[in-house]
């Protein structure tokens, strides 16, 4: 059974971009063996579930084969199995919607509909009084 160095086998299954941000994902505690975060240097085998936290998200991989050569995208499949749950998903599909609905009152720049009640609070009004 062969093995691969987990920063590696991330860049190269294509789950980080680059061997330096797989890397220090690692280090700051995203990447998860088998519920245990680990160093950039740790050997990963076959079988194992890797899971990698890219907020508001975790993603898990069950890896079926050991790699440290970038592939292409379409033997991916081969490489491993995404056994991410429904509901990481349906997290970031609820995150994707939101977008900017949360943003707290009074902060940042006021929407259209915030700066045409202004306005219309602003707006002078004339009294045309007959008895003056």
């Amino acid at each position: 059974m062969s093995e691969a160095r987990i920063d590696k086998w991330l860049w190269a299954a294509r789950i980080f971009k680059t061997r330096t941000i797989a890397a220090d994902a690692c280090k700051n505690g995203r990447v998860a063996v088998d519920g245990v975060n680990v160093k950039p240097s740790r050997m990963v085998k076959e079988g194992e579930t890797v899971s990698v936290r890219k907020p508001p998200v975790t993603f898990s991989f069950k890896i079926l084969k050991t790699i440290e050569q970038r592939v292409g995208a379409k033997l991916l499949p081969e490489i491993y199995k995404n056994v991410t749950p429904q509901d990481q998903y349906d997290l970031l599909e609820m995150n994707r919607i939101s977008g900017f609905v949360d943003r707290a009152r009074g902060t940042g720049r006021p929407t259209k509909k915030d700066r045409r009640a202004m306005d219309a609070f602003n707006e002078e009004i004339y009294i045309y009084d007959e008895d003056l």
